[in-house]
């Protein structure tokens, strides 16, 4: 009896052993399936955009804007800075993420400079600043917990990892505003785009030379003149600022961006099950196998 009863126990553990790697087995189909699912969607909207930008370059090239054609080449090499990126530093990019980094670079480039969506959409480039700032500090907040995962001699604290990625997001956001000054500066692009104002306060129409700002309300028209006293343009509303408010309204939403990844990021230390959508958006290191 005694036999027969170890007997059923073996064939009862057998059957839930392999009840268990049947259900592995279906998990795994099912992950894989969904990998390559997303694979394809991300192939295919790099394929969709890669195409645009050689047709943007080719009607551009008609035109002789070559100016937009050089950016249509600067967006083609921003189109293989992730796989490069992946392949050199052994890094898994979420689909997800490479899917809006793609799509962002498009924005950026081809519809925000080309296509003039800037100008057309009064947002367009807060949208995309704020975007920035999200996906900056997804980056560094990726970069640190890859290290703080896969190295057992460190450990960093949620709050830590989160004020890295934070910094790492206004550090990119700066460097963009420093690029933007440098081509206005350099190239009279007007990347920072300017602002019609009404007032302004300056200690430079003091004509005391004293360090007391000076206020000028109610500006209506702006006349600017040349050496020999013609008028070179007429500006109506008010004063032309060049680049202050878009520079630090461009860093406000960035700023705004690099805080909700960052709490977002917190929490998904804290309870990595419990937010586990926020992985969408996680590099992490590739293992050996892949």
């Amino acid at each position: 009896m005694k036999f027969l009863n170890n007997k059923v126990g073996d064939f009862m553990s057998k059957n839930r052993k392999l009840k268990k790697e049947d259900i592995n087995k279906n998990n795994k189909r099912k992950v894989s399936q969904k990998s390559r699912e997303k694979f394809g969607l991300k192939l295919t909207v790099y394929l969709i955009l890669r195409f645009l930008v050689i047709l943007c370059m080719v009607a551009q090239s008609i035109h002789g804007n070559w100016n937009n054609v050089l950016l249509c080449v600067l967006t083609l090499i921003l189109f293989t800075i992730p796989n490069f990126i992946s392949n050199k530093f052994q890094i898994e990019l979420p689909d997800t993420l490479e899917i809006i980094v793609y799509l962002f670079i498009f924005s950026s480039e081809i519809l925000g400079e080309i296509q003039n969506f800037y100008g057309i959409f009064p947002h367009w480039d807060t949208m995309l600043h704020t975007l920035n700032g999200f996906l900056c500090a997804a980056i560094g907040f990726s970069l640190v917990d890859i290290l703080n995962t896969t190295n057992s001699r460190i450990t960093m604290t949620p709050s830590f990892v989160a004020l890295v990625a934070f910094s790492f997001s206004m550090t990119v956001g700066v460097m963009w505003e420093f690029g933007e000054f440098a081509m206005d500066r350099y190239f009279y692009k007007d990347m920072q785009k300017d602002t019609i104002v009404n007032r302004i306060s300056s200690v430079k129409i003091n004509r005391s030379g004293e360090n007391i700002p000076i206020t000028l309300k109610d500006i209506n028209k702006t006349e600017i003149y040349s050496d020999n006293g013609k008028t070179i343009t007429i500006i109506d509303n008010g004063y032309l600022d060049i680049g202050l408010i878009d520079t630090m309204k461009d860093l406000f939403v960035n700023f705004i961006g690099a805080v909700v990844f960052c709490i977002l990021g917190y929490l998904y230390i804290k309870n990595r099950d419990g937010y586990k959508f926020l992985e969408g958006f996680i590099s992490k290191k590739k293992s050996k196998v892949e």
